[in-house]
């Protein structure tokens, strides 16, 4: 379709705008994650700016989300925003664990990052907040819900992303990650043993809606010396109980 390619891009820049979060990103940045010259990258952002759509800071010039995403976002949030029932869940968990704790939510072949509660250990890990996204099978998150997805569909993901190995590591290659996807379903929680950033760990478990979809999941992340096995298994049975109890709220919210 006419005009198709440009819609299409102009979408990609604005979920890597929204995904900078507060502190925004610069134009050879965005160009680079894009993979668009300079030149595209700034007409299609001008062209954003224009509708309200991206910002852009006078001083710093990092472009960050405009007005009218806000605006779009808050009608949206009527019938896609499931935080406010969330929002307790992840704080008692964050309290429980005394770890960083999140939720978050599948979009199409990523998890983005909807909320972040602090727990009460100082030394935090800092790989996710709100916003973040991840592809799926990357992140303790995206590992939890791409575990529980049928068979046929985590086939049709690792064939859409045979990239996932060259961006992430060998560990993301499609055999060792078939093989975390195994045990992630056999133990009912994932386990990330630093495999984005060295020392930082994270465990996910999924959240499913009434037909039994994987659509979101709840994590912790927390410093490696935090995670020995007798206390990964305390996690996860506490992960799995907050996940089972926001599984029935949502369900029961949206009948």
């Amino acid at each position: 379709m006419p005009g198709a390619q440009a819609i299409a891009r102009a979408a990609h820049l604005l979920r890597l705008v929204t995904a900078s979060g507060a502190n925004g990103a610069g134009l050879q940045e965005l160009a680079r994650a894009a993979d668009l010259s300079r030149s595209t990258t700034h007409r299609l952002l001008s062209a954003l700016k224009a509708e309200g759509l991206v910002d852009r800071d006078a001083e710093s010039t990092r472009w960050m989300p405009g007005p009218e995403l806000f605006l779009m976002g808050s009608v949206a949030a009527a019938r896609y925003d499931v935080t406010g029932i969330a929002r307790d869940i992840v704080r008692s968990l964050a309290v429980k664990t005394e770890e960083s704790a999140f939720f978050s939510v599948r979009r199409a072949d990523e998890t983005v990052c909807l909320l972040r509660e602090e727990g009460a250990f100082p030394i935090r890990s800092f790989v996710l907040s709100e916003g973040v996204r991840f592809p799926l099978g990357v992140a303790s998150a995206g590992l939890a819900i791409l575990a529980f997805l049928p068979d046929h569909d985590v086939d049709a993901y690792l064939e859409r992303h045979p990239e996932l190995e060259g961006s992430w590591g060998r560990a993301h290659g499609a055999v060792p990650l078939r093989t975390r996807l195994a045990e992630t379903k056999e133990r009912g929680y994932a386990v990330n043993p630093g495999l984005i950033v060295e020392g930082s760990w994270g465990m996910g478990a999924a959240v499913f809606d009434r037909a039994g979809r994987p659509e979101w999941a709840l994590s912790l992340t927390g410093v490696e010396f935090r995670f020995g096995p007798d206390r990964i298994a305390e996690l996860g049975r506490t992960l799995l109980s907050h996940a089972h109890q926001l599984s029935a709220r949502i369900a029961s919210a949206r009948r």
